[in-house]
């Protein structure tokens, strides 16, 4: 009796880590719980097989509002990140070095996810010294609605939204500049 149980448990184990994230097959489990660390492969989409991004803003971490729909025109990173992710402080100081080399003409905006109080999102920000704003997305809320073109699971994730405001690449996992750099080119 005791070995059936175990053996389903540990069949419901199975079943539910590979329903977690359709990159699972890309991705390895870390170590921290509630979490998909990628493998830093990009996906490309043709201009053709672009989806949509949903409508997504809110309140930054300094407070103020920023809002998807005010950078139409613009191509967009959004890289999701939380303080509490070892890969994401791994990847900050390239993602600053890619807004600092693409300049004004892209809108980079965090998404901080599942940070329960702003003050280790902010600590994170001031510690690499981010320049661009983070949405405050504490319940997930925001990464949601992306579901299907990045797992909630998936962090950190970069994806670059065409001027067209559509999905043109995404990297799950850590970025690199020099990918980063080349993805927003090939989406411009």
């Amino acid at each position: 009796m005791m070995r059936r149980t175990a053996l389903a448990v540990a069949g419901l184990v199975l079943t539910l880590t590979a329903c977690s994230s359709g990159q699972q097959t890309n991705e390895n489990r870390s170590g921290q719980t509630g979490f998909v660390s990628g493998n830093g492969r990009v996906s490309t989409f043709a201009a053709a097989d672009r989806k949509p991004a949903p409508a997504f803003g809110g309140e930054t971490l300094d407070g103020k509002q920023w809002n998807f729909a005010d950078h139409k025109g613009k191509v967009v990173v959004l890289n999701v990140w939380g303080s509490w992710c070892p890969p994401c402080r791994k990847e900050a100081p390239d993602l600053i070095a890619a807004s600092k080399e693409l300049g004004p003409d892209v809108q980079f905006i965090g998404l901080n996810t599942r940070d329960l109080d702003k003050a280790p999102a902010k600590k994170f920000v001031q510690e690499f010294g981010v320049t661009f704003p983070s949405l405050f997305d504490p319940s997930g809320k925001q990464l949601l609605g992306f579901r299907g073109q990045i797992s909630p699971t998936s962090i950190p994730s970069t994806l670059v939204i065409d001027k067209d405001g559509k999905v043109a690449s995404r990297v799950i996992g850590e970025v690199t500049t020099q990918t980063l750099v080349g993805m927003v080119k090939d989406a411009s």
